[in-house]
């Protein structure tokens, strides 16, 4: 597999430190409110990422953090009367709603901020003792310019970026440059003991302290959204390889941006969306569909036209498969044939190609339709065979799961009240009941189930 890096900017063959092995780091939300569509799409992306390298034989640890303190949670916690943990809790709670529903796999561990305080307070203890940060009144504060790489993920030279720091009201820092690694505690604030006195780590050190203890000093990929690469992951980058001597991550995986009509998504222009919101009105299927549409690299639209293309697009691919189900109900035995084993294996090689270069599911999916249109044309026949039908379905089912589509597939309580309903309604136009026969239509009808009379017999879907 190659992966564009964003540290050398080109694409790269995946060499891991382990054979076989894959260590992945992805930078998670800070939990203050509900997750919006662009964190949706990191979510989604890396999911994917995490699905294929395990289909193409991969052991993957994936780690995932909760920043769990920050000013906006403690902000959130005054505005509502509630302690910071009652905050953090609640929209953590929330966080899995919603990425339960766009079918995203749990992390192998989601580590939280306040779980990893002595981890985050021995990094920076030794940053303090290599020179590379400094104590005052309370804070500490790591220097960028003790860091000759310091840049090279964001591939700006450090006066430039020096040329837009400031240093704000009430820190104490040396130069404008140089960032919290721990802040002391303001009055009323939660705050844990540490050498500096009573305070909390800065954003960037939960990172750092995480990843080593999780994943060890260097791990292969660290991946998040564009936005991330300055300062947050320039950041990380500078403190763990001061601190450990050594490679913080040998590949960077940046997803691009959401922009809504159009026009970048912002609260200030209120065309700011929570996946709470969009799934309330299309569900959440279509959100995942949207995220992994297009190159990871590249922007994305969101707009209503464009949402109900995608649930156009989720239809098109349920109907196939259950088209599928309803054919292997009524196939001929047989072994798959040679054509069609052949046919099967150029769409399973065509979409591990496309996502080998550089986890491209806009062609991943597109070699999914054509697959979609192979199996309409050539195993959904007038007279189908169970092992061409057996063996469509099971490489629908391994490509699909790897995009991780196609997973509210109908419940069996369900199948089977309208199985027997439909039995009923075939025995009533049997005895010519024409009456009972449409009474039952109109009842399959109010549950949103469309009957369709075939040469095979009755197949249903959804409307």
């Amino acid at each position: 597999m190659k992966v564009f890096n964003t540290l050398t900017r080109q694409k790269e063959e995946l060499k891991t430190v382990e054979e076989g092995k894959v260590k992945i780091y992805a930078c998670g939300p800070t939990v203050y409110n509900f997750i919006h569509i662009g964190n949706a799409r990191p979510l989604c992306v890396f999911d994917v990422l995490r699905r294929f390298l395990e289909y193409t034989g991969y052991d993957v640890r994936f780690v995932q953090n909760f920043t769990d303190i920050d000013d906006k949670i403690i902000k959130r916690a005054n505005e509502e009367g509630i302690t910071y943990k009652e905050v953090s809790e609640k929209y953590i709670e929330e966080f899995w709603k919603d990425v339960k529903g766009m079918n995203i796999r749990e992390a192998t561990v989601h580590p939280k901020a306040t779980e990893n305080i002595d981890e985050i307070i021995s990094i920076v203890s030794s940053l303090i003792e290599k020179g590379y940060a400094y104590a005052v009144d309370g804070d500490v504060y790591f220097s960028p310019k003790k860091f000759d790489e310091y840049g090279k993920l964001s591939h700006q030279p450090l006066e430039d970026l020096e040329a837009g720091a400031r240093i704000m009201v009430g820190e104490v820092k040396k130069e404008p440059m140089d960032f919290a690694l721990w802040k002391s505690a303001k009055p009323g604030e939660p705050y844990w003991e540490s050498p500096w006195g009573h305070g909390r780590p800065g954003w960037h050190i939960e990172c750092s302290a995480m990843v080593r203890r999780y994943l060890g000093e260097t791990i292969d990929i660290h991946c998040g959204g564009q936005d991330l690469i300055f300062p947050h992951h320039e950041n990380e980058i500078a403190q763990s390889e001061c601190c450990n001597g050594a490679p913080f991550a040998n590949y960077w995986m940046h997803n691009g941006y959401i922009n809504v009509d159009n026009v970048k998504m912002s609260k200030s222009l209120g065309n700011f969306f929570t996946v709470r919101d969009v799934a309330e009105a299309y569900g959440y299927e279509p959100i995942r569909y949207l995220m992994i549409s297009s190159h990871y690299r590249s922007p994305i639209n969101y707009s209503t036209d464009v949402i109900e293309q995608c649930k156009a697009s989720l239809t098109r691919l349920y109907t196939c498969r259950d088209n599928l189900d309803f054919a292997l109900k009524n196939a001929a035995e047989g072994e798959v044939s040679e054509e069609i084993a052949a046919m099967l294996e150029k769409r399973r090689q065509q979409f591990i190609d496309a996502m080998n270069d550089d986890l491209n599911t806009a062609d991943g999916i597109s070699a999914v339709f054509e697959l979609v249109r192979d199996i309409n044309t050539n195993v959904i026949t007038d007279a189908p065979v169970k092992g061409n039908c057996e063996a469509a379905a099971k490489l629908f089912d391994e490509l699909t799961d790897v995009l991780g589509l196609v997973y509210n597939r109908k419940a069996d309580d369900l199948d089977n009240e309208v199985e027997a309903l439909i039995a009923q309604r075939t025995q009533a136009r049997k005895d010519k009941n024409w009456a009972e026969a449409d009474r039952i239509r109109d009842e399959l009808k109010a549950m949103g189930i469309v009957l369709e009379d075939t040469a095979q017999g009755v197949k249903w879907h959804r409307e």
